[in-house]
């Protein structure tokens, strides 16, 4: 009888790549992720006797559990094939113990690609469970077990139920807070700008704007409006002419290939992506996508890494790619290494393309659009990281006007390199723009035109954006590749934090429960102490540290705090203040506080239950109404149909009580900050995910893009033809379709007869063609259940 081996994964989705290339005597079922963990109704975890875990099969998997023990029991070989990770280590180990796997049977093979190569490579080269990873994800859950389950009550008794708290999620919370705190205390400093705008001796009389620099060769800064006085003055008298001209060639190298957080913080800032959906999309990228002419093809290596190690196959395939499209001048003359972090744990390769010679142009067919542009991102920006340097043409001339000094430059792109594939996003969404400079030459005079002044005021350092707070996470060692997505996304969940546009601000409740935890857990609520315990986390995979000695040290204080907060917070319940803004409730008058219900957050009125208004939250959006010139706003409200949330935009003066204020401006597009460079109104892009370019929908610009242009699903027309109003309210609409249905009411059995005799008749007729509209909706049901699927995965 031929031997048969059992492989198991976590996902369907890899076990169907994986068993595309292994054999027949192979078999590969899928865990579906943990079939054992803590129990979630008591906290798990002896504490009394040195913190003995208690494992149970979980609800709900007993099925998957009786077949894999099944499997296992009938195959000769069992290959633990979870992520290559810790936590994909302790699955293993879970399962090995859960299926009772003896060691003479039991393989543990790991994939950091899912191609033919590296899953038939990996099966001939199987390893023992490493016992360290197993112990070190031990000792992260048991430590979050912990804090969680026994910090959370105090939280539910003396702020508000519901609530959570965790090592990470806490001081994540913190770091938003300081920064909230940083920008109020932010005290602006004013200071001017003064650019002379000259006049070339050419023959062209080229202007050109340049900026004031110093005074007597050294650099100076203007704070005041009678110091830029004192300038324009001193010049008056002197001719302005060109003292030096200085034209280098500057190098700007590429970025390493994506590591997690750097490829969460990119596809933050150039797809919109939020951290927890970049990381869905690149594990279906990883696990396998249906590729036409393919089959399934794993297009990605894993991707929960903080490594820029690349194979050395993948490197000699990026340079025979390289200098097959782009040419010898776009590979650099040594192969590109890059070195990680030296807190970086270094287990796996950066997120690169599983095979570089399958482009994104080539896979676009076959993916949905979300994973076709993160596919390309981390296609760009590996083999852009392997290229050659770009070169620019940096012009800096400095002229002089008397004793004063300014200085114009310019910068022009030479020669392409690694920008002819990629360019790393920025965190900054305006940049100042260089205008182009004629040629000019020491000694030449030049005519000036007139000065241009600008007060400016110092800006306080920015919200938190996703990218921003996921980059400021490892920089500070909080955290690690698996855990800053979800940090993200439960400090947002909990609304500790809110996320306003694309900024990430601290509300009431975050900034109560920070408070709390700074008194009373300062170890917990402190980043160099969390990222300390990162370190010892590391150690416990290394086999430097017993798993359980971080325990015993953790839980002493940790215990202690926890009667002392008990004891002193006795009898006491701590407010959340509520948030107040700065809407204006129409029926008392008092000012909306902001609240939370199943929908999330909304306003309602304080003087409740005498006053029972509420309305849908407003939040403050950049730029100004292209009708009356007032704030933008983002509005949410509530569909009656479906009792899902939706959210609109339109002027702060919608529902102003003076009819002549009044404006009714509204639109489901959303606001940018850039003007449009024609019009200077404000411009709009496309509501829902991914990237969008910016457009003017101001109709009689000539930069305008008609709303049919702007990738929106076409409208259904009514009745009459017409398409339907899109500012229409929902009560409107509901009141119309109340008004539809009892107008259709007394004709609606006609109506039902009239449809039921048309498709007899067309039966007689045409027999092969019913049957074949008799199936249809049974196909289009199936569709729908696969795509739903595909979404949720």
């Amino acid at each position: 009888m031929a031997k048969q081996s059992l492989v198991i994964v976590e996902s369907p989705a890899k076990a169907k790549t994986i068993e595309k290339y292994l054999g027949k005597e192979f078999r590969v079922k899928a865990s579906m992720g943990h079939l054992r963990d803590l129990p979630k109704s008591t906290l798990g975890v002896d504490v009394e006797h040195d913190f003995d875990p208690e494992y149970q099969p979980i609800k709900g998997k007993e099925d998957i559990i009786s077949d894999l023990k099944k499997s296992a029991k009938a195959a000769d070989t069992v290959y633990l094939a979870t992520d290559p990770d810790r936590e994909g280590e302790a699955i293993s180990w879970h399962l090995k113990q859960l299926l009772n796997l003896p060691d003479s049977k039991t393989h543990r093979v790991t994939f950091n690609e899912i191609t033919k190569k590296v899953v038939q490579e990996s099966i001939q080269e199987p390893r023992d469970i490493d016992q360290n990873l197993v112990d070190a994800q031990q000792a992260r859950r048991i430590l979050d077990r912990i804090v969680g389950y026994q910090l959370s009550p105090l939280l539910w008794k003396k702020v508000r139920r519901g609530l959570s708290a965790g090592r990470v999620q806490s001081v994540a919370t913190r770091m938003v807070d300081d920064r909230e705190r940083e920008i109020e205390a932010f005290q602006p400093e004013e200071y001017w700008t003064l650019d002379a705008v000259l006049r070339s001796d050419d023959a062209k009389k080229t202007e050109f704007s340049a900026h004031y620099h110093g005074k007597d060769g050294k650099k100076a800064e203007l704070k005041s409006a009678e110091e830029v006085e004192a300038v324009v003055e001193g010049t008056k008298n002197h001719a302005f002419a060109v003292s030096a001209v200085k034209r280098t060639d500057k190098q700007r190298s590429p970025s390493p290939p994506f590591t997690t957080s750097t490829l969460q913080q990119d596809a933050s800032r150039k797809l919109s992506m939020t951290p927890r959906r970049t990381m869905a999309i690149a594990q279906q990228l990883y696990e396998g996508v249906d590729i036409a002419g393919e089959g399934t093809v794993g297009l990605i290596t894993y991707m929960r890494t903080d490594s820029l190690r690349i194979s050395e196959e993948a490197l000699d395939a990026a340079k025979i790619f390289i200098l097959g499209r782009y040419g010898k001048d776009y590979y650099p003359a040594q192969t590109r290494h890059y070195k990680a972090k030296a807190n970086a744990q270094d287990a796996h390769e950066a997120i690169r393309p599983s095979s570089v010679a399958l482009t994104p142009e080539q896979v676009k067919g076959d993916l949905t659009g979300e994973q076709y542009r993160l596919y390309k991102l981390i296609w760009s920006r590996f083999l852009a990281s392997q290229m050659e340097n770009a070169v620019y043409d940096s012009v800096s001339v400095d002229i002089a006007a008397g004793e004063y000094m300014f200085r114009a430059t310019a910068s022009g792109l030479k020669f392409a390199g690694y920008t002819a594939v990629y360019e790393e996003g920025k965190d900054e969404e305006k940049e100042e723009k260089e205008s182009p400079l004629p040629a000019l030459r020491e000694g030449e005079p030049l005519a000036l035109k007139e000065f241009h002044k600008d007060q400016h005021f110092t800006q306080p350092p920015a919200h938190y954006t996703d990218a921003t707070l996921i980059r400021a996470m490892e920089e500070q060692g909080i955290g690690r590749p698996s855990t800053y997505a979800p940090t993200v996304s439960t400090i947002i969940d909990r609304e500790y934090v809110v996320k306003e546009s694309k900024y990430l601000k601290i509300t009431n409740l975050g900034r109560v429960v920070t408070e709390l935890m700074k008194q009373r857990f300062s170890d917990i609520a402190d980043l160099q102490f969390t990222a300390h315990m990162e370190q010892k986390l590391d150690f416990v995979e290394e086999g430097k540290t017993p798993w359980k000695d971080i325990l015993r040290e953790f839980y002493g204080d940790f215990e202690k705090n926890l009667k002392d907060a008990e004891a002193a917070l006795e009898g006491t319940r701590i407010k959340v203040p509520d948030e107040v803004s700065e809407e204006i409730c129409p029926e008392c008058g008092r000012n909306l506080v902001v609240k939370s219900g199943r929908f999330g957050r909304f306003l309602a009125c304080p003087g409740y239950p005498e006053c029972s208004f509420t309305m849908p939250l407003v939040v403050v959006m950049p730029g100004r109404c292209p009708k009356c010139g007032g704030r933008l706003m983002k509005r949410t409200g509530v569909s009656k149909k479906s009792n899902k949330q939706y959210n609109y935009y339109c002027c702060e003066h919608r529902n102003a009580k003076d009819e002549t204020a009044k404006c009714d401006f509204m639109t489901w597009d959303v606001p940018v900050k850039d003007d449009c460079p024609v019009c200077g109104q404000t411009m709009f892009k496309r509501s829902g995910r991914g990237y969008k370019r910016p457009y003017c929908v101001n109709p009689s610009c000539s930069n305008f893009l008609p709303e049919e242009q702007r990738g929106y699903p076409k409208k259904k027309t009514d009745e009459n033809g017409e398409n339907g109003d899109v500012t229409e309210t929902e009560e409107e609409a509901a009141a119309k379709t109340a008004a539809k249905k009892t107008a259709k009411k007394p004709t609606a059995k006609t109506a039902v007869k009239k449809t039921t005799k048309e498709p007899a008749a067309k039966k007689t007729a045409k027999k092969p063609a019913a049957k074949a509209a008799a199936k249809k909706p049974a196909a289009k049901k199936t569709a729908v259940k696969k795509s739903a699927v595909k979404k949720e995965n």
